[in-house]
């Protein structure tokens, strides 16, 4: 508003359609040209593109004067901004038509792809070093091998730092693999009326002898056993022939005779008759003590006899 018009006397009445009323017209209401309404009216319309941005130069001048600071002039729309530009506009700046920049490091244009080459080196590397490691551990193991030949066949000779002592646990299995007593025909005491021969073949005892005389009530045969380390349960095994037909024994230990007899029974199937196929084996459990003790097979009333000795042996249950 200028000083000499303060506009319409109430707001309804600052109407911008004005010019098409009478009292609009009397009151000075011109069409709209570059404004609506009365003389000196806001400038509110301007046509597309003509719009400009920041005051007039009267109005920034009549700012400054009363001690405001103008603000800053913006060219009309569509016109380039003094205070702005596109990024394309400042040196270096990446128009549509200005050169590319180099993504990656040193020369040549555009970006630069991984490093394949360098990737392939570097798989090469790993496998080579993976080949030349097996190669060292076989060449190890071979020399290894080269120097203990002696594995099966015993320790070699112990060098100076070696002991020659056997360890606790050399020692234990030893005393387990001690050797029970064994005997055969020719050591063993027979009763009276008994006595040895050597006439079919395949007794195992000294000379292929056998006792013979056993079928006959009262005839018995006795092992003494020295040594027994250790009282408790042993197995003794007895080895004899028949003639293809069950026998049996009484047992006896330490003078107590066992209340079943031992088993003599024609277990391999042998013909009757044929006494140099009829060699089998039977063992029956005993209890023995420490030191001494006697071992006894006698034929007694209701055993079946006719059989010879072989061996007797004992060993660990």
């Amino acid at each position: 508003m200028t000083p000499g018009n303060n506009g319409a006397s109430t707001p309804e009445d600052d109407d911008p359609f004005g010019y098409l009323y009478a009292d609009g017209q009397a009151n000075g209401a011109q069409p709209p040209s570059g404004g609506y309404g009365y003389p000196n009216s806001v400038n509110r319309v301007r046509p597309v593109g003509t719009r400009q941005y920041g005051a007039p130069q009267g109005q920034g001048a009549q700012t400054a004067a009363h001690g405001q600071a103008a603000p800053p002039q913006q060219g009309a729309y569509g016109q380039p901004n003094a205070h702005y530009a596109a990024p394309e506009t400042f040196p270096g700046g990446g128009g549509p038509g200005s050169p590319q920049q180099p993504s990656g490091h040193g020369g040549g244009g555009g970006r630069r792809g991984p490093n394949t080459k360098g990737l392939l080196i570097g798989a090469v590397a790993v496998v080579a070093a993976v080949v030349i490691g097996i190669a060292v551990a076989m060449t190890s193991s071979g020399s290894d091998d080269d120097k203990g030949g002696n594995e099966a066949g015993g320790d070699p000779t112990p060098t100076q730092s070696e002991s020659t002592e056997p360890s606790p646990s050399a020692s234990e299995g030893a005393e387990e693999e001690v050797e029970l007593p064994a005997t055969d025909a020719k050591a063993l005491r027979l009763s009276p009326g008994m006595g040895t021969a050597s006439d079919f073949e395949g007794a195992e005892s000294d000379g292929g002898v056998y006792v013979t005389g056993f079928n006959q009530v009262g005839a018995k045969v006795t092992w003494t056993v020295d040594g027994i380390e250790k009282a408790g349960g042993y197995r003794l095994n007895v080895r004899y022939g028949i003639p293809g037909k069950d026998a049996d024994a009484t047992l006896v230990i330490n003078g107590k005779a066992s209340a079943r007899p031992l088993n003599m029974k024609n277990f391999g199937g042998t013909p009757e008759g044929d006494w140099e196929k009829g060699w089998q084996t039977t063992w029956a459990n005993v209890n023995l003590n420490e030191g001494t003790n006697t071992i006894e097979l006698a034929c007694n009333e209701g055993n079946k006899c006719d059989l010879v000795l072989d061996t007797l042996s004992l060993q660990s249950e």
